[in-house]
């Protein structure tokens, strides 16, 4: 029996991670640490200081509207330098940024728009390099492998981070415990920046920028195409879930140390789901996972008609937290298959992830305008509908997913 359960446990050569992977999930443990802190807690920063869904709303879709702009320009370096310099330019931007934030304060609320359209670009230079580097230091054989350890590392950082954000703001007055948060966010970024040396750089020898290709690409490989329309009702759904739930969290317990908490408590069901998609997830099966996510999700929205209560948005989120990674990195580990098939191959990685990000802020944008514009505060049936609404739209990720999972195009 020992023996059957070493052999299982036993992971095959070409399923094992490099050690350019194992620092990169290292340093995205501890971005994701900095980030779990501070952008856990900006939009609640700014609901306390304007209690206007309005205003976090046009936030966040300032944000991903320069995004796109920011994700192009970044490929650029990528593909003309490296994806390290973009990397440590992304971090150095955020950490800049959350400088700012500290010295702003209250203002902050005044310019909001301002320190939309800055957090957006930085955002995007990170991203854009760090997807481009999940490409490049995993194989077709363990990137489900990889994915899944990411998300596990992504989410373990989120487990000590909120709490640990949510404990500082509950013992200093006022808005204080804010900037302190965001004063150590600054210096895990900066830490993030050093230790991303360690990986080396690599001069790309294919420097042409392909972009402009990307409206061909679409045409001529329909299986592309519908990965990002994908991404796209990704975005429907995703947009409003990056705002939301801690402002729902704070409206039934007004405790910023509670609201912590229970981040902790989802990283933690995240980690659980993250864990057992790395064991046990086909690649074959892409096209399943996403459908039982989207059920997930529909089943979870259901619970806010009742009435919106600590009970209710803790087990929204419990379902949330246990789905998103599921539809998450099977659609990740389908499109990055999909990138080694289409005609430029590897060459076209950058400007693939371009292309995803354009099409999954386009849906977080129109979620959002519609969350606010339908939505005037938290009572009624408004909120519950909506997100029922785009809970639902989610079954149309396995729809357009290809049957086998393979990724397989048309040239």
């Amino acid at each position: 029996m020992r023996t059957y359960w070493q052999n299982r446990a036993q992971v095959p050569p070409e399923m094992k991670l490099s050690q350019d992977a194992k620092m990169s999930l290292l340093l995205h443990g501890a971005f994701q640490f900095g980030a779990s802190m501070s952008g856990l807690f900006l939009n609640l920063y700014l609901w306390r200081l304007t209690e206007s869904l309005w205003v976090n709303g046009l936030y966040n879709i300032i944000l991903y509207a320069v995004s796109p702009f920011g994700f192009a320009l970044g490929g650029w370096i990528v593909k003309k330098k490296d994806r390290m310099y973009t990397y440590r330019i992304g971090v150095m931007m955020i950490a800049l940024f959350y400088l700012a934030v500290v010295i702003a304060q209250e203002n902050v609320a005044t310019f909001f728009y301002l320190f939309a359209i800055c957090n957006g670009i930085a955002s995007s230079f990170y991203w854009s390099a760090y997807l481009t580097l999940m490409y490049d230091v995993s194989t077709e054989k363990n990137r489900i492998r990889y994915l899944a350890f990411n998300m596990i590392a992504f989410t373990a950082a989120g487990l000590v981070g909120p709490a640990l954000a949510g404990f500082v703001i509950s013992k200093n007055d006022g808005l204080q415990g804010y900037i302190i948060v965001f004063s150590l966010a600054f210096v895990m970024f900066m830490l993030t920046t050093l230790g991303s040396f360690r990986i080396k750089s690599i001069a790309s020898r294919h420097k042409a920028y392909y972009l402009k290709l990307s409206g061909i690409m679409m045409k001529r490989n329909k299986a592309w195409l519908h990965s990002l329309f994908a991404f796209f009702v990704l975005g429907l759904f995703q947009g409003i879930m990056l705002f939301l739930p801690n402002i729902m969290l704070y409206q039934t317990i007004p405790r910023e140390d509670w609201v912590g908490y229970f981040g902790v408590l989802f990283s933690f069901v995240t980690i659980v789901a993250g864990y057992f998609i790395s064991r046990f997830a086909k690649q074959h099966l892409g096209r399943l996972y996403t459908f039982i996510a989207a059920c997930g999700f529909v089943l979870g929205s259901l619970l806010l008609f009742w009435q919106i209560s600590l009970l209710t948005v803790v087990l929204f989120m419990v379902m949330y937290s246990l789905c998103n990674p599921l539809q998450g990195n099977s659609l990740t580990s389908y499109y990055y298959t999909l990138i080694g098939k289409l005609p430029l191959k590897g060459n076209f990685r950058v400007e693939s992830v371009v292309a995803r990000e354009t099409f999954v802020n386009a849906g977080r944008i129109v979620s959002i305008f519609a969350f606010i514009s339908l939505v005037p505060d938290f009572t009624g049936l408004w909120l519950p509908s909506v997100l029922l609404v785009c809970t639902l739209t989610q079954f149309i990720v396995a729809y357009l997913l290809k049957k086998d999972g393979s990724g397989e195009t048309e040239s």
